[in-house]
């Protein structure tokens, strides 16, 4: 197999953010300055001889998840154990045995990569679909919206934990203009659609909507952020996840509600 189709192949799937035997054949022919007719027909007909002198040459043509999943996955990971600061695109590019220039191929930068990493571990795509198809017991929907918010800070890795600390560290860094773009406006949509309904329908106070919102999911930011490190602190006993949260439910009918639980 000539190198110079070798080279292409690697240089195309870097830039592309595949793995070789993923990368198209057009792709590929581009890379190598020729046809795709011409690319095949050096290959023989097949593109069985090229995969394996891609292996040959020290590159795993394929068998594993696509750069973009690797890179959600040890993004997530250097999130969770080290911290924002040390999840540089250069670490994650080791971690996820990729390049850096992969990486800008897929996510465009580390702020791209960031929110891929967020909008696979945070609560808003599931809240999204749970809120867009509520009843009329707002007890129940408010129950669900905590345990969704619960089950996010709980999950490893603690991405959520890690996002939003440096959030609060650096409230006009880049993080929070990643969240302010990217992630604040849609779960103003969410939660502040399904709460204007429910002020409208009756079964809420008409409060101002952000102190609304941050009435609903501030206890449990708070509470879930905080539990792991409270666990096993002598004189602390936390109920467990659902009792939690049907406290904090209550606590927020009991505020807001225009006929509060007693």
């Amino acid at each position: 197999m000539p190198d110079d189709l070798v080279g292409a192949a690697i240089r195309a799937a870097e830039r592309t953010g595949r793995d070789v035997a993923d990368v198209p054949l057009v792709e590929i022919a581009r890379e190598a300055g020729i046809s795709r007719s011409t690319l095949l027909r050096r290959l023989g007909g097949t593109r069985g001889a090229l995969d394996e002198a891609v292996r040959a040459a020290g590159v795993d043509p394929g068998g594993r998840p696509p750069v973009r999943e690797r890179a959600i996955g040890a993004g997530a990971r250097l999130l969770g154990d080290l911290g924002l600061a040390a999840t540089t695109l250069e670490a994650v590019a080791l971690a996820a045995d990729c390049s850096v220039h992969s990486l800008y191929a897929v996510f465009g930068s580390r702020d791209g990569l960031l929110a891929a990493v967020f909008e696979r571990h945070s609560p808003l795509p599931e809240l999204e679909g749970f809120l867009a198809d509520t009843g009329d017991d707002l007890a129940a929907t408010v129950h669900g919206v905590h345990l969704r918010l619960a089950r996010a800070f709980g999950r490893e890795p603690r991405v959520m934990p890690a996002i939003l600390a440096d959030v609060f560290a650096r409230p006009t860094g880049p993080t929070r203009d990643m969240l302010a773009t990217r992630f604040f406006p849609r779960a103003l949509a969410a939660l502040g659609g399904w709460l204007s309904r429910e002020v409208a329908a009756g079964r809420l106070r008409d409060l101002p909507l952000p102190l609304l919102v941050q009435q609903l999911i501030a206890p449990v930011f708070v509470h879930f952020a905080l539990r792991p490190a409270l666990t096993g602190v002598p004189g602390i006993d936390f109920p467990d996840v659902e009792e939690t949260c049907a406290v904090l439910r209550d606590a927020f009918l009991r505020a807001v509600a225009t006929d509060p639980p007693h």
